[in-house]
């Protein structure tokens, strides 16, 4: 088997590269820092682990990025890569809501598509998609990111359904963590008032769930609780308890 890690520089999409590496799994992994995914293919194995540097921020690069993998037979695709913003809407900056947007949302519509294609001409293959608790919730202060989010839990669990109803053997899944101490927290300008799972337990929890194919894949029981809460609660609600802890970052 061989699997595409978008974001694997670091943080979750690092050590999920580093869980599959030890399954035996050929690894493509891809990202803007040359240096460290270098590193990293050389740590895990340079005969296993192929290196692919690309700025998905750009659909030109996102398509190159699936032709160029798509050549050593990808059966996992783990769209990874993404990054978050912290502060009031009305100043943040605009630019970088755009990159964001078209990380975490871009990206991750074109190399699902793309690959569920092929992936569904073969009635196999993995899909796992990196999401977060944010994506069952508005969030004040990270509006952007919490938005993008919500995009992707959504958008995977309606392809779900369509693979369900087709009786295909194709998985897709959503990895949905609460915080996780990587380098996310430093690039989004931000300090978590809760203390975050490690990022080798969550691409341990993220690895487990996908290969049991589950839908939503939760590493903690304080995630699940949070999420149950968020679909029962009212969304006015939902906001205010959002901002009060985004309120707590520095």
């Amino acid at each position: 088997m061989t699997a595409l890690i978008t974001g694997a520089s670091s943080g979750i999409g690092r050590d999920i590269a580093r869980k599959l590496g030890k399954m035996g799994i050929r690894l493509i992994i891809s990202g803007r820092d040359e240096e460290r995914l270098e590193a990293l293919r050389q740590e895990i194995g340079a005969r296993q682990v192929k290196v692919i540097t690309a700025d998905i921020s750009h659909r030109g690069e996102c398509l190159r990025l699936y032709r160029e993998a798509s050549a050593y037979g990808v059966d996992i695709l783990v769209n990874n890569a993404g990054f978050g913003l912290f502060g009031k809407f009305s100043v943040t900056e605009l630019e970088r809501e755009l990159d964001m947007i078209d990380v975490n949302i871009g990206a991750v519509h074109i190399l699902t598509k793309l690959f569920l294609r092929d992936f569904s001409a073969r009635d196999k293959g993995y899909i796992l998609n990196v999401a977060s608790i944010a994506g069952f919730m508005p969030g004040p202060l990270m509006s952007t990111y919490y938005a993008s989010k919500n995009y992707v839990v959504r958008l995977t669990e309606a392809i779900h359904e369509e693979l369900r109803f087709q009786h295909s053997k194709v998985y897709i899944g959503a990895f949905c963590p609460g915080p996780v101490d990587t380098q996310f927290n430093s690039t989004a300008g931000v300090k978590f008032a809760l203390r975050g799972i490690s990022s080798e337990y969550a691409a341990e929890c993220a690895v487990k769930g996908m290969f049991a194919r589950k839908m939503l894949i939760t590493p903690t029981l304080s995630v699940k609780a949070a999420i149950v809460a968020s679909r029962f609660l009212p969304d006015s609600v939902v906001a205010f308890a959002a901002r009060l802890v985004q309120s707590q970052k520095e």
